[in-house]
């Protein structure tokens, strides 16, 4: 009687490990092959040409029958992944075929390009590995809001992949073929995170900057491209925003004292300072930086503090026949160091200030600190604006050179 009682547990406990099996493997009841997909890795848009809407075929919509956007059309350049030609290593000669097909469209909208664009192409167009996207310096000036939102809302685009602007079309850098990587857009890609790991940028990607530009008190701010000879590529200063639109940018240098303001502590720039007591010029480059920055009201009005510490290092003498360091001429070389560093911040800081862009985050500063003072008399981020083209600002920036390097004598 008790074998028949339990004989049912059996089944029905087989019938609950299939079922809990079968969950596991819904995962792939959408999955595609690779090869089945036009795989997008970078993307450049530019202002399109002049009849540009005379060249556009009806594919999204006829012309003249539905209400078209106000802007200028765009010219859209992507990249896309040619299957089998991706190296997946080390190349070993046999480079002559180019591992990424170019395509280009124009559209009313982003997303207007890319539907013309995929009625170009047999495969679905997939954005799942876009790595880079480069905007034109003219279109970044009329505003890229009108291109975040397709941008935010399509849950392919990586949080991580990298947003730069170019002074030439963005469409020459989808054509480029350097030398150091075969794949156009994984070496620019790259290259921004190798200067970031290096201490020559601060930390910057398409997450951060819709973070940022969403923000009440601090303006965005995004990597300026050029290009040198046919195919070499430099990060030639950094682009600031007032709003959604580009509004100025910095010299290569100014970078350096950029990342000062905003307290990132790694450093990676240098300089030639020349003391009183030596007739060369010595090349520091700072290694470390401390920044604080202190919000507070000055008879009333908003004003800025900031004080910065650079570790520091002699790298070079600029001489055929250096002499030695001596450990008194570091006093003046400290000081040179921070006179240089600290009117360089304080150049920035008015440069921005003219443009109503603060890059460097004050605003926030104010926000966590006085949050009061904040919701009274700021409140939004146009006002903040307004406000920081006068805010009063002090700098002080203090040096220690703790290496001098080795010579022999």
């Amino acid at each position: 009687m008790s074998l028949n009682k339990h004989r049912w547990k059996r089944p029905l406990l087989l019938l609950l490990v299939i079922t809990l099996l079968l969950s596991l493997i819904t995962g792939c009841w959408d999955s595609r092959e690779i090869e089945k997909r036009a795989t997008i890795l970078a993307i450049g848009i530019d202002n399109a040409g002049p009849n540009a809407e005379e060249k556009e075929d009806e594919i999204n919509h006829l012309k003249g029958k539905i209400p078209i956007p106000e802007e200028r059309m765009i010219e859209l350049t992507v990249q896309i992944a040619i299957p089998g030609r991706i190296p997946l290593g080390p190349q070993i000669g046999g480079g002559e075929k180019s591992p990424v097909l170019v395509v280009r469209a124009v559209g009313h909208t982003l997303e207007d390009a890319l539907l013309n664009i995929q009625q170009e192409l047999a495969t679905e167009v997939f954005l799942g590995h876009l790595r880079l996207i480069v905007l034109h310096e003219e279109l970044a000036r009329d505003g890229v809001g009108r291109f975040t939102d397709y941008l935010r809302r399509n849950p392919q685009i990586r949080r991580t992949a990298s947003l730069v602007i170019s002074k030439e079309k963005a469409s020459e850098y989808m054509k480029i073929r350097p030398e150091l990587e075969r794949v156009p857009s994984l070496y620019l890609a790259e290259m921004v995170d190798s200067l970031i790991q290096l201490g020559k940028f601060p930390p910057t990607f398409i997450g951060m900057f819709w973070s940022i530009l969403s923000s009440k008190g601090q303006d965005a701010y995004l990597p300026y491209f050029t290009i040198k000879g046919k195919s070499n590529i430099q990060i030639n200063g950094l682009a600031y925003f007032s709003g959604d639109k580009m509004v100025g940018k910095t010299q290569p240098l100014q970078i350096g004292s950029f990342m000062a303001g905003i307290g990132a502590e790694q450093g990676g720039y240098g300089v030639f300072i020349k003391a009183s007591e030596m007739e060369q010029a010595v090349l520091v480059r700072a290694v470390k930086r401390k920044t604080k920055v202190k919000a507070s009201l000055k008879n009333g009005k908003p004003h800025i503090l900031v004080k910065v510490h650079y570790e520091s290092e002699i790298e070079e003498v600029e001489s055929t026949h250096p002499s030695h360091i001596k450990k008194e001429y570091l006093s003046s070389f400290e000081k040179e160091f921070s006179k240089g560093a600290g009117q360089s911040l304080e150049k920035l800081i008015d440069e921005t200030k003219e443009s109503k862009s603060d890059i460097f985050g004050f605003g926030e500063h104010f926000r966590a600190k006085l949050p009061k003072y904040w919701n009274k008399q700021i409140k939004t981020k146009k006002n903040w604006q307004d406000i920081y083209e006068n805010l009063s600002c002090e700098v002080e920036v203090s040096t220690k050179i703790r290496r001098t390097g080795m010579k022999a004598k």
